[in-house]
């Protein structure tokens, strides 16, 4: 009768053997796997060199940029927040020349602001439509802005679907009741006042502490039929 193999010295032969298939296959493949290691080590390399050396300069410069086109947008120089003067770029350029930075992404926001006021509201459209931010309040306002800018083009349907963007894009009591109040407000003009009294009545029940609350019973009681 032939002896059972003990199961141990069995597993001991399995991963002796699982080894030695790996040694095989390194000396047999080692060209290849230096060129593999040697190119995620060259990428890991190029990335933190891209971050250090071109993109944290580049931000710094943006920065610096902006610093002045924001003074003038501070004090209402709408025409020269956005072009600059003769020696500080202005949001259009910096939106431009330094688009791969965070400063250039903001830039488009403070760009689409300038149109806004200037009553310049396609363009305005673009310039928030190219910003992008994980920011649930600027994120929520450039939607918002879109939406107010339609509106000023007489396109409420596309206005009243970027202000339901808006109040969806982040639950919070600065951005949500605004856009839930202008959704509202288009509403009740277009006299679909059930949907337009839901709307203040959210307001009044889950934003007690917004601004939009504080006179929103006058809302409730006109929309009310």
């Amino acid at each position: 009768m032939a002896k059972k193999v003990n199961k141990t010295d069995q597993q001991l032969a399995n991963v002796e053997q699982a080894f030695s298939k790996t040694e095989q296959f390194i000396e047999t493949n080692q060209k290849k796997i230096t060129y593999v290691v040697g190119a995620v080590v060259a990428v890991i390399a190029l990335y933190f060199g891209y971050q250090n050396m071109y993109l944290a300069p580049l931000e710094e410069d943006a920065q610096t940029e902006m610093f002045i086109a924001e003074l003038y947008f501070q004090k209402d120089s709408f025409a020269l927040a956005l072009n600059g003067d003769e020696q500080y770029e202005g949001f259009l350029s910096i939106a431009d020349d330094y688009g791969l930075t965070k400063a250039g992404n903001l830039a488009n926001y403070y760009a689409g602001l300038c149109y806004l006021n200037l009553g310049e509201f396609e363009n305005a459209i673009d310039y928030f439509s190219d910003f992008s931010s994980d920011d649930i309040i600027l994120s929520s306002l450039a939607l918002g802005c879109i939406g107010d800018c339609y509106a000023e083009l007489d396109d409420i349907d596309t206005a009243l679907d970027f202000y339901k963007k808006a109040s969806k894009n982040s639950d919070n009591g600065f951005t949500t009741p605004r856009y839930l109040m202008k959704q509202a407000r288009i509403l009740e003009s277009q006299e679909d006042f059930d949907a337009a009294n839901g709307l203040y009545v959210k307001i009044k029940e889950n934003y007690t502490e917004s601004i939009e609350a504080q006179n929103i019973e006058k809302y409730i009681s006109r929309s009310n039929r």
